[in-house]
Protein backbone atom coordinates (compact mmCIF):
# COMPACT_ATOMS: atom_id res chain seq x y z
CA UNK A 1 0.00 0.00 0.00
CA UNK A 2 0.89 3.62 -1.04
CA UNK A 3 2.34 5.12 2.26
CA UNK A 4 1.80 9.46 1.88
CA UNK A 5 5.20 11.05 2.05
CA UNK A 6 6.56 14.09 4.00
CA UNK A 7 6.50 17.37 1.34
CA UNK A 8 8.38 19.69 3.89
CA UNK A 9 11.11 18.39 6.08
CA UNK A 10 10.27 17.52 8.96
CA UNK A 11 13.67 18.54 10.36
CA UNK A 12 12.96 21.58 8.85
CA UNK A 13 9.85 22.03 11.08
CA UNK A 14 11.57 20.76 14.27
CA UNK A 15 14.85 22.77 13.41
CA UNK A 16 13.86 26.42 12.12
CA UNK A 17 9.82 26.28 13.25
CA UNK A 18 9.82 30.25 13.02
CA UNK A 19 11.85 30.38 9.22
CA UNK A 20 8.95 28.21 8.05
CA UNK A 21 6.49 30.19 9.80
CA UNK A 22 7.91 33.53 7.98
CA UNK A 23 7.76 31.67 4.95
CA UNK A 24 3.96 30.69 4.98
CA UNK A 25 3.06 34.28 6.21
CA UNK A 26 4.58 35.68 2.94
CA UNK A 27 2.74 33.24 1.12
CA UNK A 28 -0.51 34.68 3.14
CA UNK A 29 -1.44 30.58 3.50
CA UNK A 30 -3.93 29.59 6.72
CA UNK A 31 -1.34 27.07 8.02
CA UNK A 32 -1.99 25.29 10.99
CA UNK A 33 2.24 25.13 12.06
CA UNK A 34 1.13 24.05 15.78
CA UNK A 35 -1.32 21.43 15.18
CA UNK A 36 1.70 20.10 12.90
CA UNK A 37 4.29 20.05 15.58
CA UNK A 38 1.96 18.59 18.32
CA UNK A 39 1.14 15.71 15.38
CA UNK A 40 4.80 15.25 15.44
CA UNK A 41 5.55 15.46 19.01
CA UNK A 42 3.05 12.70 19.24
CA UNK A 43 4.51 10.58 16.80
CA UNK A 44 8.08 11.05 18.46
CA UNK A 45 6.79 10.16 22.05
CA UNK A 46 4.60 6.97 20.98
CA UNK A 47 7.94 5.72 18.92
CA UNK A 48 9.82 6.18 22.79
CA UNK A 49 7.47 4.63 24.34
CA UNK A 50 7.25 1.61 21.81
CA UNK A 51 10.97 1.66 22.19
CA UNK A 52 10.78 1.41 25.63
CA UNK A 53 8.20 -1.40 25.78
CA UNK A 54 10.49 -3.50 23.13
CA UNK A 55 13.34 -3.20 25.68
CA UNK A 56 11.38 -4.51 28.67
CA UNK A 57 10.42 -7.39 26.56
CA UNK A 58 13.66 -8.47 25.79
CA UNK A 59 15.13 -8.52 28.44
CA UNK A 60 12.23 -10.77 30.45
CA UNK A 61 12.66 -12.96 26.89
CA UNK A 62 16.17 -13.63 28.27
CA UNK A 63 14.73 -14.14 31.61
CA UNK A 64 12.61 -16.66 30.87
CA UNK A 65 15.50 -18.14 28.67
CA UNK A 66 17.47 -18.39 31.69
CA UNK A 67 14.95 -18.98 34.27
CA UNK A 68 14.21 -22.49 35.54
CA UNK A 69 10.49 -23.80 35.71
CA UNK A 70 9.02 -22.78 38.36
CA UNK A 71 6.82 -19.71 39.70
CA UNK A 72 9.52 -17.20 38.84
CA UNK A 73 9.25 -18.63 35.15
CA UNK A 74 5.36 -18.27 35.22
CA UNK A 75 5.48 -14.99 35.95
CA UNK A 76 7.54 -13.86 33.82
CA UNK A 77 5.83 -15.74 30.82
CA UNK A 78 2.58 -13.82 31.65
CA UNK A 79 4.34 -10.68 32.49
CA UNK A 80 5.94 -11.19 28.51
CA UNK A 81 2.21 -12.01 27.20
CA UNK A 82 1.09 -8.53 28.80
CA UNK A 83 3.73 -6.87 27.08
CA UNK A 84 2.85 -8.09 23.67
CA UNK A 85 -0.75 -6.88 24.10
CA UNK A 86 0.49 -3.79 25.25
CA UNK A 87 3.06 -3.19 22.33
CA UNK A 88 0.55 -3.88 19.65
CA UNK A 89 -1.82 -1.55 21.43
CA UNK A 90 1.13 1.14 21.46
CA UNK A 91 2.16 -0.07 17.49
CA UNK A 92 -1.54 0.80 16.49
CA UNK A 93 -1.59 4.14 18.51
CA UNK A 94 1.68 4.80 16.59
CA UNK A 95 0.42 4.01 13.29
CA UNK A 96 -2.55 5.68 13.55
CA UNK A 97 -0.11 8.93 14.46
CA UNK A 98 2.30 8.65 11.70
CA UNK A 99 -1.43 8.79 9.68
CA UNK A 100 -2.60 11.81 10.80
CA UNK A 101 0.61 13.49 10.75
CA UNK A 102 1.31 12.18 7.20
CA UNK A 103 -2.31 13.81 6.24
CA UNK A 104 -1.53 17.08 7.79
CA UNK A 105 1.89 16.96 6.30
CA UNK A 106 0.28 16.38 3.02
CA UNK A 107 -1.67 19.57 3.06
CA UNK A 108 1.07 22.16 3.96
CA UNK A 109 1.82 24.30 0.19
CA UNK A 110 5.31 24.44 -1.02
CA UNK A 111 7.13 27.42 1.01
CA UNK A 112 8.01 30.25 -1.69
CA UNK A 113 11.82 31.35 -3.18
CA UNK A 114 12.97 34.10 -1.68
CA UNK A 115 13.37 35.79 -5.14
CA UNK A 116 9.47 35.27 -5.15
CA UNK A 117 7.72 39.18 -4.39
CA UNK A 118 4.94 39.22 -1.70
CA UNK A 119 2.07 40.29 -2.55
CA UNK A 120 -1.71 39.20 -1.74
CA UNK A 121 -3.16 37.96 -4.98
CA UNK A 122 -2.48 38.21 -8.96
CA UNK A 123 -3.45 41.93 -9.12
CA UNK A 124 0.29 41.95 -7.79
CA UNK A 125 1.99 39.78 -9.76
CA UNK A 126 5.14 41.51 -11.66
CA UNK A 127 5.22 41.97 -15.17
CA UNK A 128 8.77 41.36 -15.95
CA UNK A 129 8.57 42.10 -19.85
CA UNK A 130 6.70 42.07 -23.31
CA UNK A 131 7.97 40.89 -26.02
CA UNK A 132 7.03 41.10 -29.81
CA UNK A 133 4.81 44.20 -31.42
CA UNK A 134 1.09 43.76 -31.75
CA UNK A 135 -0.27 44.38 -35.04
CA UNK A 136 -2.56 47.04 -36.33
CA UNK A 137 -5.51 46.10 -38.28
CA UNK A 138 -7.16 48.57 -40.48
CA UNK A 139 -10.53 46.69 -39.52
CA UNK A 140 -11.70 45.67 -36.19
CA UNK A 141 -10.50 42.38 -35.36
CA UNK A 142 -13.14 39.68 -34.63
CA UNK A 143 -12.77 37.53 -31.51
CA UNK A 144 -12.35 33.54 -32.24
CA UNK A 145 -15.74 31.70 -31.94
CA UNK A 146 -16.83 34.49 -34.47
CA UNK A 147 -13.84 33.85 -36.92
CA UNK A 148 -14.37 30.38 -36.28
CA UNK A 149 -17.95 29.84 -36.79
CA UNK A 150 -17.70 31.86 -40.02
CA UNK A 151 -15.21 29.62 -41.36
CA UNK A 152 -16.85 26.47 -40.15
CA UNK A 153 -13.52 25.56 -38.00
CA UNK A 154 -15.37 25.48 -34.59
CA UNK A 155 -18.34 24.12 -34.17
CA UNK A 156 -19.49 25.09 -30.43
CA UNK A 157 -23.43 23.57 -30.93
CA UNK A 158 -22.59 19.68 -31.71
CA UNK A 159 -19.95 20.36 -29.27
CA UNK A 160 -22.54 21.20 -26.78
CA UNK A 161 -24.93 18.18 -28.07
CA UNK A 162 -22.75 15.18 -27.35
CA UNK A 163 -20.94 16.73 -24.36
CA UNK A 164 -22.58 19.71 -22.80
CA UNK A 165 -21.24 23.22 -21.96
CA UNK A 166 -17.79 24.32 -22.52
CA UNK A 167 -16.88 21.58 -25.15
CA UNK A 168 -16.68 22.18 -28.91
CA UNK A 169 -15.65 20.35 -31.69
CA UNK A 170 -12.47 21.84 -34.08
CA UNK A 171 -13.52 20.74 -37.84
CA UNK A 172 -11.63 20.75 -41.42
CA UNK A 173 -8.02 22.60 -41.15
CA UNK A 174 -9.14 23.89 -37.43
CA UNK A 175 -8.50 20.38 -36.29
CA UNK A 176 -5.57 20.13 -38.84
CA UNK A 177 -4.25 23.61 -37.48
CA UNK A 178 -4.45 22.16 -33.75
CA UNK A 179 -2.69 19.34 -35.22
CA UNK A 180 -0.20 21.13 -37.02
CA UNK A 181 0.81 23.34 -33.53
CA UNK A 182 1.01 20.31 -31.14
CA UNK A 183 3.62 18.78 -34.22
CA UNK A 184 5.73 22.26 -33.86
CA UNK A 185 5.82 22.13 -30.84
CA UNK A 186 7.38 18.59 -30.38
CA UNK A 187 8.93 19.23 -32.76
CA UNK A 188 11.02 22.23 -31.32
CA UNK A 189 11.55 21.19 -28.13
CA UNK A 190 13.26 17.89 -29.00
CA UNK A 191 15.18 18.91 -32.20
CA UNK A 192 15.98 22.27 -30.62
CA UNK A 193 16.05 22.41 -26.72
CA UNK A 194 16.78 18.41 -26.49
CA UNK A 195 13.88 17.45 -24.55
CA UNK A 196 12.93 13.55 -24.97
CA UNK A 197 9.63 12.76 -26.08
CA UNK A 198 7.38 10.79 -23.74
CA UNK A 199 3.93 9.50 -24.70
CA UNK A 200 2.41 8.45 -21.64
CA UNK A 201 -1.12 7.18 -20.07
CA UNK A 202 -3.63 9.42 -19.78
CA UNK A 203 -5.31 7.93 -16.66
CA UNK A 204 -3.23 7.34 -13.39
CA UNK A 205 -3.22 5.53 -9.82
CA UNK A 206 -4.23 7.91 -7.07
CA UNK A 207 -0.35 8.28 -5.73
CA UNK A 208 0.78 9.40 -9.07
CA UNK A 209 -1.52 12.85 -8.12
CA UNK A 210 -0.24 12.53 -4.18
CA UNK A 211 3.44 13.15 -5.67
CA UNK A 212 2.50 16.08 -7.60
CA UNK A 213 0.34 17.74 -5.12
CA UNK A 214 -3.14 17.44 -6.72
CA UNK A 215 -3.94 14.86 -4.19
CA UNK A 216 -5.20 15.23 -1.46
CA UNK A 217 -6.23 19.28 -1.68
CA UNK A 218 -7.75 19.31 -4.98
CA UNK A 219 -9.38 15.97 -5.79
CA UNK A 220 -12.71 17.77 -6.18
CA UNK A 221 -11.10 19.48 -9.37
CA UNK A 222 -10.15 15.91 -11.16
CA UNK A 223 -11.79 13.46 -13.28
CA UNK A 224 -12.01 9.75 -11.87
CA UNK A 225 -13.39 6.52 -12.42
CA UNK A 226 -14.67 5.29 -9.21
CA UNK A 227 -14.75 1.17 -9.60
CA UNK A 228 -11.09 1.19 -10.50
CA UNK A 229 -9.52 3.94 -8.67
CA UNK A 230 -7.93 5.41 -12.36
CA UNK A 231 -7.72 9.47 -12.04
CA UNK A 232 -7.69 11.59 -15.75
CA UNK A 233 -4.65 13.64 -15.44
CA UNK A 234 -4.94 17.25 -15.07
CA UNK A 235 -1.38 17.43 -16.76
CA UNK A 236 0.82 15.68 -18.41
CA UNK A 237 3.13 16.63 -15.55
CA UNK A 238 1.29 14.09 -13.48
CA UNK A 239 2.34 10.86 -15.73
CA UNK A 240 5.62 11.86 -16.68
CA UNK A 241 7.15 13.32 -12.83
CA UNK A 242 5.87 9.92 -11.86
CA UNK A 243 8.00 7.95 -14.52
CA UNK A 244 10.95 8.17 -12.14
CA UNK A 245 8.49 7.46 -8.49
CA UNK A 246 10.27 5.80 -6.27
CA UNK A 247 13.68 5.20 -8.27
CA UNK A 248 17.02 6.99 -7.50
CA UNK A 249 18.38 8.21 -10.83
CA UNK A 250 22.43 8.50 -11.22
CA UNK A 251 23.27 11.59 -11.57
CA UNK A 252 25.25 11.33 -14.20
CA UNK A 253 22.43 11.20 -16.09
CA UNK A 254 21.01 14.72 -15.06
CA UNK A 255 19.41 17.29 -15.74
CA UNK A 256 16.66 14.96 -17.61
CA UNK A 257 14.44 16.83 -19.92
CA UNK A 258 11.11 14.86 -21.12
CA UNK A 259 8.30 16.94 -23.48
CA UNK A 260 4.78 14.68 -23.84
CA UNK A 261 1.63 15.91 -25.76
CA UNK A 262 -1.63 14.83 -24.45
CA UNK A 263 -5.22 15.72 -23.67
CA UNK A 264 -5.81 17.45 -20.00
CA UNK A 265 -9.37 17.02 -18.12
CA UNK A 266 -10.24 19.42 -14.84
CA UNK A 267 -13.26 19.57 -13.68
CA UNK A 268 -12.63 23.22 -12.72
CA UNK A 269 -15.16 25.38 -10.59
CA UNK A 270 -15.67 28.09 -12.79
CA UNK A 271 -16.68 32.08 -12.36
CA UNK A 272 -20.14 32.63 -13.68
CA UNK A 273 -19.92 35.09 -16.38
CA UNK A 274 -16.07 34.21 -16.92
CA UNK A 275 -14.68 33.27 -20.29
CA UNK A 276 -17.96 31.85 -21.09
CA UNK A 277 -17.63 32.61 -24.98
CA UNK A 278 -15.09 30.55 -27.10
CA UNK A 279 -12.66 28.17 -26.31
CA UNK A 280 -10.34 29.74 -23.45
CA UNK A 281 -11.61 27.73 -20.84
CA UNK A 282 -13.09 24.42 -20.77
CA UNK A 283 -12.79 20.67 -19.30
CA UNK A 284 -10.44 19.26 -21.78
CA UNK A 285 -7.85 20.43 -23.48
CA UNK A 286 -4.68 19.51 -25.29
CA UNK A 287 -1.30 20.32 -24.20
CA UNK A 288 2.31 20.18 -24.78
CA UNK A 289 4.50 19.75 -21.32
CA UNK A 290 7.90 20.54 -20.41
CA UNK A 291 8.58 18.54 -17.42
CA UNK A 292 12.68 18.64 -15.78
CA UNK A 293 14.54 16.79 -12.88
CA UNK A 294 17.18 18.58 -12.05
CA UNK A 295 20.16 18.96 -9.29
CA UNK A 296 18.96 21.17 -6.60
CA UNK A 297 22.01 23.39 -7.21
CA UNK A 298 20.74 24.39 -10.45
CA UNK A 299 17.17 24.56 -10.43
CA UNK A 300 16.77 28.58 -10.69
CA UNK A 301 18.69 28.32 -13.80
CA UNK A 302 17.05 25.61 -15.39
CA UNK A 303 13.82 27.18 -14.61
CA UNK A 304 15.06 30.42 -16.63
CA UNK A 305 15.99 27.54 -19.76
CA UNK A 306 13.03 26.18 -19.29
CA UNK A 307 10.79 30.01 -19.63
CA UNK A 308 13.00 30.64 -22.46
CA UNK A 309 12.09 27.20 -23.88
CA UNK A 310 8.46 27.92 -23.55
CA UNK A 311 9.16 31.09 -25.13
CA UNK A 312 10.66 29.94 -28.49
CA UNK A 313 7.10 28.91 -29.49
CA UNK A 314 5.99 32.16 -29.51
CA UNK A 315 8.62 34.12 -31.13
CA UNK A 316 8.80 31.29 -33.92
CA UNK A 317 4.85 32.23 -34.16
CA UNK A 318 5.22 35.80 -34.27
CA UNK A 319 2.79 35.90 -31.52
CA UNK A 320 3.21 38.89 -29.26
CA UNK A 321 3.61 38.07 -25.44
CA UNK A 322 4.66 39.15 -21.90
CA UNK A 323 6.28 37.57 -19.17
CA UNK A 324 4.64 37.59 -15.80
CA UNK A 325 6.18 36.56 -11.98
CA UNK A 326 3.87 34.85 -9.29
CA UNK A 327 3.74 36.75 -6.50
CA UNK A 328 3.55 34.78 -2.96
CA UNK A 329 -0.41 35.30 -3.52
CA UNK A 330 -0.84 33.75 -6.34
CA UNK A 331 1.97 30.69 -6.43
CA UNK A 332 0.16 27.39 -6.98
CA UNK A 333 0.37 24.81 -4.07
CA UNK A 334 3.48 23.24 -4.99
CA UNK A 335 5.35 25.64 -6.76
CA UNK A 336 8.56 27.46 -5.11
CA UNK A 337 8.72 29.81 -8.23
CA UNK A 338 6.16 30.65 -11.18
CA UNK A 339 6.26 32.46 -14.27
CA UNK A 340 2.90 32.83 -16.51
CA UNK A 341 3.76 33.27 -20.43
CA UNK A 342 0.47 35.44 -21.96
CA UNK A 343 0.00 35.84 -25.34
CA UNK A 344 -1.86 39.21 -26.79
CA UNK A 345 -5.49 38.31 -28.14
CA UNK A 346 -6.71 41.19 -30.33
CA UNK A 347 -10.43 39.49 -31.00
CA UNK A 348 -10.44 39.02 -27.51
CA UNK A 349 -8.60 42.11 -26.39
CA UNK A 350 -7.11 40.62 -23.87
CA UNK A 351 -3.78 38.67 -22.51
CA UNK A 352 -4.25 35.12 -22.13
CA UNK A 353 -2.00 32.15 -20.13
CA UNK A 354 -0.59 29.81 -22.74
CA UNK A 355 2.07 28.51 -20.08
CA UNK A 356 3.13 28.95 -16.51
CA UNK A 357 7.18 27.74 -15.81
CA UNK A 358 7.52 26.45 -12.51
CA UNK A 359 10.20 24.98 -10.08
CA UNK A 360 8.78 22.92 -7.12
CA UNK A 361 12.17 22.58 -5.57
CA UNK A 362 12.22 19.27 -3.89
CA UNK A 363 8.42 19.64 -2.84
CA UNK A 364 7.34 16.72 -5.43
CA UNK A 365 10.49 14.80 -5.68
CA UNK A 366 9.84 14.52 -1.58
CA UNK A 367 6.41 13.19 -1.88
CA UNK A 368 7.06 10.92 -4.95
CA UNK A 369 10.96 9.80 -3.21
CA UNK A 370 12.56 10.65 -6.30
CA UNK A 371 16.57 10.68 -5.43
CA UNK A 372 19.96 10.80 -7.22
CA UNK A 373 23.81 9.43 -6.57
CA UNK A 374 26.36 10.39 -8.20
CA UNK A 375 27.98 7.27 -8.77
CA UNK A 376 31.45 7.89 -7.23
CA UNK A 377 29.74 9.54 -3.95
CA UNK A 378 30.02 8.37 -0.49
CA UNK A 379 26.91 10.58 0.33
CA UNK A 380 23.19 9.55 0.57
CA UNK A 381 20.67 9.71 -2.31
CA UNK A 382 19.13 13.15 -2.50
CA UNK A 383 15.97 14.82 -3.65
CA UNK A 384 16.02 16.04 -7.35
CA UNK A 385 14.36 19.85 -8.12
CA UNK A 386 11.15 18.84 -10.50
CA UNK A 387 9.77 21.64 -12.82
CA UNK A 388 7.41 21.67 -15.55
CA UNK A 389 6.01 23.98 -17.47
CA UNK A 390 3.56 24.20 -20.88
CA UNK A 391 5.02 24.33 -23.92
CA UNK A 392 2.72 25.43 -24.85
CA UNK A 393 -1.28 24.81 -24.34
CA UNK A 394 -3.69 24.06 -26.64
CA UNK A 395 -6.31 26.25 -27.11
CA UNK A 396 -5.56 29.53 -26.22
CA UNK A 397 -1.99 29.15 -28.57
CA UNK A 398 -5.17 27.96 -31.19
CA UNK A 399 -7.10 31.39 -30.29
CA UNK A 400 -3.70 33.48 -30.11
CA UNK A 401 -3.00 31.93 -34.33
CA UNK A 402 -6.46 32.65 -35.50
CA UNK A 403 -6.90 36.00 -33.73
CA UNK A 404 -3.61 37.34 -34.63
CA UNK A 405 -3.23 36.54 -38.53
CA UNK A 406 -6.99 36.86 -39.48
CA UNK A 407 -7.35 38.87 -42.14
CA UNK A 408 -10.15 41.66 -43.42
CA UNK A 409 -12.10 38.45 -45.74
CA UNK A 410 -11.92 36.49 -42.58
CA UNK A 411 -9.46 34.27 -43.72
CA UNK A 412 -6.19 33.63 -42.08
CA UNK A 413 -2.59 33.65 -42.99
CA UNK A 414 -0.64 30.65 -41.85
CA UNK A 415 2.38 31.84 -39.88
CA UNK A 416 5.66 30.95 -41.36
CA UNK A 417 7.10 28.55 -38.47
CA UNK A 418 3.60 26.17 -39.36
CA UNK A 419 3.75 26.38 -43.35
CA UNK A 420 5.64 22.65 -43.60
CA UNK A 421 2.97 21.20 -41.87
CA UNK A 422 0.44 22.96 -44.27
CA UNK A 423 2.50 21.32 -47.30
CA UNK A 424 3.59 25.12 -47.60
CA UNK A 425 -0.18 26.85 -47.74
CA UNK A 426 0.12 30.59 -46.69
CA UNK A 427 -3.13 31.45 -46.40
CA UNK A 428 -6.45 28.94 -44.80
CA UNK A 429 -10.13 29.27 -45.05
Amino acid sequence: MYTPRAVIDIRLLRENLEEVRQGYARLGAPVDLDKVIAADARVRDLKNESQTLHATQNKISKDIGRAAPGADRERAVAQSTALKRDIETKNAELAAAEAQLGELMLELPNLPHPSVPVGKDDSENKIVREEGTKRSYAFAPKPHWDLGTALGIIDFERGVKISGSRFYVLRSWGARLQRALISFMLDLHTRKHGYVEIYPPYMVRRECLVGTGNLPKFGENLYRDAEEDFWFIPTAEVPVTNLYREEILDGATLPVRHVAFTACFRREQMAAGRDTRGIKRGHQFDKVELVKFVRPEASMDELTALLSDAEDVLKALEIPYRVVQMCTGDLSFSAMAKFDLELWAPGCGEWLEVSSCSNFGDFQARRARIRFKDKDSKDKPRFVHTLNGSGLALPRTLIGVLETYQRADGRIDVPAALRPYFDGAEVLG
